[in-house]
């Protein structure tokens, strides 16, 4: 893998860059749609490839080593051929689900044993399994094991947890070593800066992860309840530290509004399940406020889904029938806003490298958050 800047904004710490992988380039600042089993959800290869166009999706460990399980993943040739998928994917350590699973797990040095929400079977994760798990599924960018720390957590808790994460990545880094590539691309490791809310732990964290000269970084434990506020902290420590030469990856971020403000603070890289979940839920995001297309309001309101036409649907659609669909509970509601939300969030991270690179992030952004923050 390779990341090269473009440009840096002279006003805030946003750059605009590519990532060089074997699936193909990925220019940041980027959001990944989440493809937890193998899928976007709701949402055809096609339609993701011909209007929402990214570069890089997500897949999920934890899911994917569940169900379909990994001597499917292997017997299939890899994640990308089984779901017919030929650009980038990243997949997550686990250590997020296993943080969600608080009432059904045991974390320990040497892992973690958890139940699983299928079937109640018991399962360990290791950093050495995690990563021949990651292996198998093939992804062009995978997690190094981390413990994501609750909100709000103790400060000794929170201590331990990071150390223990610094010392799972060491034994991910040893492992993968150790461990041959199962196809014919290059698969690169990003570890995970941890400290929940404190600004002394979230600094060791950053300073630990720069040292190991990983090719990339990810930020993690954060979006997990705290004030937005608190986010925008704990990143701003993060990314003065993290090297600049190297793409930074804030994980499970966030509403349309986080992103800009996280892409200001010299994020390159985002995922969050809010496009597909709210959009299945008739919340809509727009570049004028959200809207909740099951009220009333819209009944009879012929204008398009989104006067900008993003995508496909945009045009195609009046808000009017959109709001039919969900309240006949019509499946094509559901897709029709999945598809403009993913489009949304892709226009606007390409938005924002189109003002980064112009010279006008920062002015564009204070604008697009004014108008993002309101209710249609």
């Amino acid at each position: 893998m390779t990341f090269t800047l473009h440009a840096t904004d002279s006003e805030s710490q946003a750059r605009a860059g590519t990532l060089q992988l074997d699936h193909g380039p990925v220019e940041t600042p980027i959001f990944m749609p989440v493809g937890t089993v193998g899928t976007v959800k709701g949402v055809h290869q096609r339609e993701l490839t011909d209007e929402i166009n990214p570069d890089i999706i997500l897949g999920n460990t934890y899911h994917l080593y569940l169900r379909p399980q990994m001597d499917i993943l292997k017997k299939a040739g890899g994640l990308h051929k089984f779901m017919n998928w030929d650009r980038n994917i990243l997949t997550d350590s686990g250590g997020y689900q296993v943080y969600s699973l608080s009432a059904n797990r045991k974390i320990k040095e040497e892992g973690v044993k958890f139940k699983s929400h299928i079937d109640g079977s018991f399962h360990f994760f290791t950093p050495e399994n995690v990563m021949e798990i990651q292996r198998t599924i093939g992804a062009d960018i995978i997690m190094a094991f981390d413990e994501c720390t609750p909100y709000p957590c103790d400060y000794q808790y929170a201590k331990r947890s990071m150390h223990m994460t610094h010392r799972w990545l060491d034994r991910c880094i040893s492992h993968l070593e150790k461990t041959p590539l199962p196809y014919e691309h290059n698969q690169t490791l990003f570890p995970i800066v941890q400290g929940s809310t404190y600004k002394d732990l979230r600094k060791q964290s950053a300073e630990y992860i720069a040292s190991r000269e990983a090719e990339g970084n990810a930020i993690g434990g954060l979006s997990v309840g705290e004030p937005a506020e608190e986010m925008y902290e704990m990143t701003e420590v993060v990314t003065n530290i993290l090297p600049n030469d190297k793409p930074r990856y804030l994980m499970g971020v966030g509403t349309p509004i986080n992103l800009l403000e996280n892409v200001a603070l010299g994020v390159d890289m985002f995922d969050c399940v809010m496009p597909t979940r709210n959009g299945r839920n008739g919340m809509l995001f727009t570049a004028h406020g959200t809207i909740n297309i099951k009220n009333k309001k819209w009944e009879d309101d012929f204008s398009p889904i989104d006067e900008m036409g993003i995508t496909w649907v945009d045009t195609a659609y009046s808000k009017a029938y959109v709001r039919h669909l969900f309240t006949v509970n019509e499946m094509l509601g559901r897709q029709i806003a999945t598809i403009h939300n993913l489009g949304f969030y892709l226009w606007l991270m390409r938005e924002a490298r189109k003002h980064i690179i112009a010279g006008d992030f920062t002015s564009w952004k204070n604008k697009m958050v004014t108008q993002m923050d309101k209710r249609l």
